[in-house]
């Protein structure tokens, strides 16, 4: 019994140090990780271990959305950080020449974005098949395929249907008040639908009324679409990231099979109806069917006016030709994709907007002002797109909302070859191939050395003798490069015409459920706030 009790001490010894050993040999692999920014000429944020700099989100330290900005101004004198994901040496780029450099000048270095899963991309997933993830060649020609789609030609089309849903929404408020019931909205709700049933117009060319019919399917559907906005799904997007191979196990899609084949069988009738009964009508859907047949061509854009400063140039890449052949899925995923990022950003910046114009009253009688200036030229006609874009003033209130509450906080490229960052002051050094690099657009746009007085909302930053004097490469509110947001005359088409509607016939007043100042959420990796954006809304006196 002594020998057999001595013997399984030994062994349960060996057991501890070889347990031990394996536990130091993983410790030191690890750590060895995080020596990588040691050889490079460049500060780096001191990692946690395991987490690197996610224990601030897992501890909820900060807001998600304001992560970046704390990262950003760790070192305020540097061009470029150095910070670790996790074990994952990451690069941050804070001076906007090296933005412009990386983002457009040396895009060929960066045309990608940083791969989600590796390879392991499910095949039919109409997310991984979009845009905004698709990667090489197939990203140049889908760009291409796409980018006349979002000519200011074609916003003339949309905006008859767009001012459509604007009109739908304030009728429906004007019917509220005449039943007598107060005028008090949760507004990030009432721009939801408005964006629900402009984008099921404009992108799926069907109507529906998500105001008068607020339990319809195609609004609760694009509801589920958005619990990708959650931190449970940041937790679950981070994890996959690094250990990618688990997606195939457990099937990891952002979309959920069944509101996937919902919008895809929904755009599948829609076309083929189209083509039975020859139906033409100015939106997405057509296009997708030009593009099938290899009818669409990009138009240069109307120089006659502007269509707004936040406006990104199309690059080269969408003026190109290509002669690939895209499947039914590959099209259909744009379309939705368009859905999916529209649905919260549009709305969500609406919502920010009714409440600045809600505590800045002076800002909301100035921006009327020069809305019933423009409707007494209309002459009781439905604003037209060329009225809308004349209005600077609109575009001035806008473009500062994007400022203040960018959709995108941050934007990545992905090096797909050694780079060679050069500032051409003496700071050089090797960007690895495969390395990511993020470009914090909320921090630069928060930034006092560019916009003084930051969480100041003044308008006046974008009027016509102040805007020479932003810096840049330090307002991306669509991003920057070819690789820069396709859609942003859509978008600011449908934050323009819903707030002129909006303010053309109700002045925004604040209300006990209104949360001044406005707090964020904590736990949306998206600017939401808190509690909502309560409003009540007061009719003004017809003219």
């Amino acid at each position: 019994v002594g020998l057999l009790s001595k013997n399984m001490v030994e062994v349960n010894l060996f057991s501890a140090l070889a347990v031990g050993a394996v536990i130091l040999l993983l410790y030191h692999y690890i750590a060895k990780k995080y020596h990588y920014f040691l050889t490079k000429p460049i500060p780096c944020i001191k990692p946690t271990f395991l987490l690197g700099i996610f224990d601030m989100v897992v501890l909820k330290r900060v807001e998600l959305v304001f992560g970046s900005k704390l990262l950003y101004n760790s070192y305020p004198d540097a061009k470029i950080i150095g910070y670790y994901e996790l074990t994952k040496p990451t690069y941050m780029v804070r001076d906007p020449e090296m933005i412009k450099k990386i983002a457009i000048k040396d895009f060929d270095s960066f045309t990608d974005r940083t791969p989600v899963f590796g390879d392991a991309v499910p095949a039919d997933s109409l997310f991984f098949n979009s845009l905004f993830s698709l990667r090489g060649q197939k990203w140049r020609d889908m760009r291409s395929t796409l980018s006349p789609a979002f000519t200011g030609s074609r916003m003339r089309h949309m905006a008859e249907l767009v001012v459509k849903c604007a009109t739908s929404m304030t009728d429906f408020i004007h019917s509220e008040a005449k039943a007598g019931r107060r005028l008090e909205f949760n507004m990030k709700d009432t721009f939801s639908r408005f964006v629900c049933d402009a984008i099921a117009s404009v992108a799926f060319g069907i109507e529906v009324d998500s105001f008068r019919d607020p339990e319809n399917e195609f609004y609760n559907k694009g509801n589920e679409t958005q619990k990708v906005h959650t931190f449970k799904s940041l937790a679950t997007f981070v994890t996959l990231r690094f250990v990618p191979f688990l997606q195939k196990v457990f099937n990891f899609d952002f979309v959920d099979a069944n509101v996937a084949g919902y919008f895809k069988k929904l755009i599948l009738d829609n076309m083929d109806q189209r083509k039975k009964q020859g139906i033409v009508r100015n939106d997405l859907v057509n296009m997708l069917m030009e593009t099938k047949k290899g009818a669409l061509k990009y138009e240069e854009p109307d120089l006659q006016f502007s269509e707004g400063y936040a406006t990104v140039e199309e690059s080269h890449v969408g003026k190109s030709t290509h002669s690939r052949i895209w499947t039914d899925n590959e099209l259909i995923s744009q379309c939705f994709f368009f859905f999916f990022a529209a649905f919260d950003n549009v709305s969500s910046i609406l919502a920010f907007l009714s409440y600045e114009l809600t505590v800045n009253q002076d800002i909301q009688r100035r921006l009327y002002e020069e809305i019933a200036v423009t409707e007494s030229t209309l002459n009781g006609q439905p604003i037209t797109y060329e009225a809308l874009q004349k209005m600077a003033y609109l575009d001035m209130v806008v473009s500062e909302a994007l400022r203040k509450y960018p959709t995108a906080t941050l934007t990545d490229r992905y090096a797909n070859k050694d780079y060679v960052f050069d500032d051409e002051e003496g700071l050089r050094f090797v960007i690895e191939k495969g390395k990511t690099i993020w470009i914090p657009m909320l921090a630069l746009h928060h930034d006092p050395k560019y916009f003084p007085e930051p969480e100041r909302f003044d308008p006046e930053r974008f009027s016509e003798d102040n805007r020479s004097k932003i810096v840049p490469g330090t307002y991306l509110p669509f991003g920057a490069g070819p690789r820069s947001c396709i859609g942003p005359r859509l978008a600011l088409l449908e934050v323009k015409m819903a707030l002129y509607h909006l303010v053309k016939d109700f002045n925004l007043q604040a209300s006990e459920k209104t949360q001044i100042p406005l707090r964020l959420s904590k736990s949306a990796f998206t600017m939401q706030a808190e509690n909502g954006v309560w409003l009540e809304l007061k009719a003004r006196p017809k003219a």
